[in-house]
C-alpha cells in the first residue's frame, strides 16, 4: 500500500489541480497536488515537501477532508486529502500543467479513479470549506 497525501486548495471558488507528467503512473490525468509520503515523514511534512517541490511555495495544512483507498492493477494507494492554503503563488516547477477549476467543472476533469470520491464530495452542494 502506497500512502499519498494531497492538497485541496480552493481560491475564489476554484480548485488547484495539476496534470501528471508523461512517464509517470497515470500520466496525463488531472490531480490535486501532493505525493507519496517518504519514510519517517508525517502527512504535514510530506505535503509541505511535495508542494515546495511541485509548486515552489509553502503551504498551511488544514483538516483532513477525505481518506480513501483504491486498488489499481499495478498498485494500491491510500489517499489522504487535506484542506490547504498556499502561502504564495503556485508555480509549476516540474513542467506539469496547472490550472484553477471551478467546483462546477471538477466533474469534467479526467482524474485518477482514486480521486473520484473526492470529486463527488466536493461537487455535492453541502460540502463547503
Amino acid at each position: 500500500m502506497i500512502v499519498v497525501v494531497a492538497a485541496v486548495v480552493e481560491k475564489d471558488g476554484a480548485f488547484l489541480v495539476t496534470r501528471r507528467l508523461d512517464g509517470t503512473h497515470l500520466a496525463g490525468l488531472w490531480e490535486f497536488p501532493g505525493g507519496k509520503i517518504a519514510p519517517g515523514e508525517t502527512h504535514v511534512e510530506a505535503l509541505g515537501r511535495e508542494i515546495r517541490e511541485e509548486l515552489d511555495t509553502e503551504v498551511d495544512v488544514g483538516p483532513l477532508l477525505l481518506e480513501t483507498t483504491h486498488a489499481y492493477a499495478e498498485r494500491s494507494v491510500s489517499l489522504h486529502f487535506y484542506w490547504c492554503v498556499l502561502k504564495g503563488e503556485p508555480r509549476p516547477v516540474l513542467g506539469q500543467q496547472m490550472q484553477w477549476v471551478s467546483r462546477a467543472d471538477l466533474r469534467t476533469l479526467d482524474v485518477p479513479a482514486a480521486d473520484e470520491a473526492l470529486i463527488r464530495l466536493l461537487t455535492e452542494p453541502r460540502v463547503r470549506r
